[in-house]
């Protein structure tokens, strides 16, 4: 090892490396020892890759592999910005050979005619993004949705081949073949020669992306050149028959895009719709098989998870995020550098290439929260790199996802006993692509559940699956009743704990969780109102209302101890600014309960603060003994019965630089406090609301407009009777959501330019008049365009 004495940081090497080796980097820098020993196509990689290169995501997130001739990116923020800047950060190489092969084999696929074009992964601007709109069209979910029937179709008639078997390997004997075969459905391509069209999958990965030794790489480029004379042949086939019967109304997409390519020839060529027919097959079919096999994998390997699936089969979309994010079938992908460029204070010239390692993007725990850790439940677990991000995003996501969820329906409800078998895991070596070569499973067929109950090998009434980024509304935690106590008149307090007795999730002052209400379309929204340092359990409160509309009252008609609920989050969109000078809470009714959990925060931290709550009686007012035992003379109480009001006018009289206002209650009281703080400084004010103004969108008084979306290269019009969420949905664009009436904030995104109609009543007054962001469910454009950071 060498003894060279580490560098000083500075520009062009800002990592202090630690031991170093005797390689330096193309602009200079000595390469540490890990660097140089870096190496995808060791086992460790294979295995594991965001393990394999923990060591750089924490110390040296960018560095130089001699080995490979490429830079190496780790982190979430730095890979994001590669895939953002498509211009500078070239996709050209990213098919590219990464092991060149030597003479005879290049002469072997030169005599088949092998002349691989870019295709949508690999293409520059300005071909790529007009060929990109061109062919899109059947990657939307409304044209995905017609494939779901033969999905489930496939997938319990594969199920129904070995169920009573007691053993299976799910990759040879069923998630490489249906992926396969759905491949070639959407395609268009004949059902047949599958398992030629396996090895030519295989030969094409281990061609592009793996080390083939020299003896073994004759044997490849036939394969390779087989794969591309048969998809030759295929096209061939379709553009004959183009003109027939039905044909303009059959078909898949290689079809469209022949049809696509009379109305556009200089953008839908012969040679684009060949590599595209190719590299389609490998696309649709090899990643999605191993993203299968990578997910029953992983999700047996956390038996907890498994049985909840089991249990819940609402958790499946997110579920599937989680796989892909935690342990995807993309590993990584490759970029080349156009100019002189800078990031996270590494200089690449013009030339480098780079590894970007999305699956290390994938735990990095700046942007994912404990991000080994596996948990299905996780909020943000479809932030994930895998489907890359940005103009080349990959369009068959939503396939994917489609099949994953189907798969794991059908295992859950038929097979939920299924364990893995003792066996050892192998890769096929490559740099990007991944998946268990084989995964053997076993269950005890006498335990089948089908067998008591026949139904559910063929269950009837199956609700479509909802094709996309899964809503936040779907991820649900169960929980189980442990108290309901009354703390007023009208007012009950609920406290919840895990069923298995293992700690809640920890939340900050402000949070709120929502709980089904005995239907999983009814749900509402309930401020946590106990001590956040309590992980045993959450609490919230709950006001009777008269006019319920189905929550409050379930809630006080018919939960009792011991019953088992659905709670979503927590979750937080009325933060606490904990670095104020001094902070006001004020609250009305069923207020207290958010600000009851900040005022005891304030108190914590020795914040100056004074708390003022109101009420209609004493006796309707929540927790008066114990707020008053915990803050003393900063309580404030005004009781109406007693004649008693909040002069709000006097309280806010006069603006004071460092305070801060937090405010819950009724609409009437909100709409005071901010009028009376029309004169302090912006954001003085926090208001959290629980009550929508939105009503359903008229036409006849909203106009449509643009969405210009920078990062993807696509501009997606709304419509008058459409929202902007559902506008970029169907145009296969994921943004999440959950409440979709402007409460919640799940559906914020970034605005570039444009002036945003704010409809929400989550931002504040200082945030909607900068204009930067916006909530798609809700807000709408003032003029004609917006400009998207999407």
């Amino acid at each position: 090892m060498s003894t060279l004495e580490p560098p000083v940081r500075g520009a062009g090497c800002p990592v202090a490396h630690g031991p170093l080796s005797a390689e330096r980097t193309p602009t200079g820098c000595p390469v540490s020892q890990r660097a140089a020993d870096f190496d995808p196509f060791e086992d460790g990689y294979q295995q594991d890759p965001p393990e394999y290169v923990r060591w750089a995501r924490e110390q040296e997130p960018i560095f130089w592999s001699p080995k490979l001739g490429y830079w190496v990116v780790t982190r979430y923020d730095d890979i994001k910005a590669i895939f953002r800047d498509n211009i500078t950060f070239s996709p050209s190489i990213a098919l590219e050979k990464i092991t060149p092969t030597g003479d005879e084999a290049n002469a072997v696929l030169a005599s088949y005619g092998f002349a691989l074009n870019r295709t949508l992964v690999n293409e520059d601007e300005p071909a790529h993004m007009p060929r990109r709109r061109a062919l899109m069209h059947s990657f939307t979910p409304e044209e995905l949705k017609h494939h779901e029937p033969m999905v489930r179709q496939l997938a319990r008639e594969y199920v129904d081949r070995f169920i009573d078997d007691g053993k299976a390997d799910l990759v040879d004997q069923m998630l490489w073949e249906i992926p396969l075969t759905v491949a070639l459905h959407f395609l268009g391509v004949p059902e047949e020669d599958m398992d030629t069209l396996r090895k030519y999958s295989i030969a094409h990965t281990v061609n592009t992306w793996g080390r083939p030794k020299p003896e073994e790489q004759v044997a490849v480029a036939h394969a390779v050149g087989n794969f591309w004379q048969f998809a030759g042949k295929v096209l061939d086939k379709m553009r004959q028959d183009l003109d027939g019967p039905g044909a303009a109304e059959s078909g898949g997409w290689m079809q469209y895009g022949l049809r696509k390519q009379r109305e556009l020839p200089d953008v839908v060529t012969d040679s684009y719709l060949h590599s595209m027919m190719m590299a389609g097959i490998v696309a649709a079919h090899e990643t999605t098989a191993n993203a299968s096999a990578n997910a029953m994998k992983l999700l047996l390997q956390h038996p907890d998870a498994w049985r909840e699936v089991c249990e819940d089969a609402s958790l499946i979309p997110n579920a599937v995020e989680e796989c892909l994010r935690h342990n995807g079938s993309v590993a990584a992908w490759r970029r080349m550098v156009t100019k002189d460029s800078r990031i996270d204070g590494v200089d690449l010239p013009t030339g480098s290439k780079l590894l970007i390692v999305t699956s290390s993007a994938n735990h990095d725990e700046a942007h994912f929260a404990d991000g080994d850790l596996f948990d299905i439940r996780r909020d943000n677990a479809s932030d994930h790199l895998t489907f890359g991000y940005g103009s080349h995003q990959c369009m068959g996501k939503n396939l994917a996802r489609m099949e994953m969820q189907i798969f794991l329906e059908e295992f859950s409800r038929r097979l939920p006993h299924m364990r893995l078998a003792p066996q050892q895991f192998s890769y096929v070596p490559n740099t990007s692509f991944r998946g268990p070569e084989h995964l053997w499973v076993e269950w005890d067929p006498l335990h089948n559940p089908e067998r008591a109950h026949p139904a559910l090998r063929r269950p009837k009434g199956v609700e479509p699956l909802r094709l996309g980024e899964p809503s936040k509304g779907a991820i649900t935690r169960p929980v189980v009743v442990e108290s309901v106590t009354p703390v007023a008149e009208g007012i009950v307090k609920l406290r919840v704990v895990a069923p298995d007795g293992r700690p809640m999730p920890r939340w900050a002052p402000g949070s709120h969780i929502d709980i089904e209400c005995g239907h999983p379309d009814v749900s509402r929204q309930y401020s946590l109102c106990g001590d956040p340092a309590d992980t045993s359990a959450l609490e919230i409160a709950v006001l009777r209302d008269p006019e319920s509309r189905g929550g409050s009252s379930w809630v006080h008609t018919s939960i009792q101890v011991g019953d088992k609920l659905k709670i979503r989050g927590p979750r937080n969109h009325f933060h606490l600014d904990e670095s104020a000078r001094k902070l006001i809470f004020i609250a009305g009714g069923i207020g207290i309960t958010p600000v009851s959990a900040m005022a005891r925060r304030a108190k914590e931290l020795g914040i100056d603060y004074e708390l003022h709550y109101s009420g209609r009686r004493r006796a309707t007012m929540a927790f008066l003994d114990a707020l008053r035992t915990l803050h003393g003379d900063r309580l404030k109480v005004y009781a109406q019965d007693e004649g008693r009001r909040n002069d709000l006018a006097a309280l806010l009289a006069t603006p004071e630089m460092g305070t801060q206002v937090y405010a819950c209650g009724p609409l009437r009281m909100l709409q005071a406090l901010e009028a009376h703080c029309a004169a302090w400084p912006e954001d003085t004010l926090h208001i959290e609301h629980f009550e929508s103004t939105l009503r359903t969108l008229d036409p006849s008084r909203e106009r449509a407009f643009d969405v210009e979306l920078k990062d993807s290269g696509i501009v997606v019009h709304v419509a008058a009777d459409q929202t902007v969420l559902s506008a970029l949905r169907a145009a296969n664009i994921d943004v999440q959501s959950d409440c979709e009436e402007g409460l919640c904030g799940s559906c914020e995104v970034r605005v570039l330019s444009g002036k945003v109609d704010h409809r929400d009543v989550v931002l504040t007054r200082a945030e909607r008049e900068a204009g930067v962001k916006m909530m798609t469910c809700c807000s709408r454009a003032c003029g004609d365009r917006l400009v998207l950071e999407l």
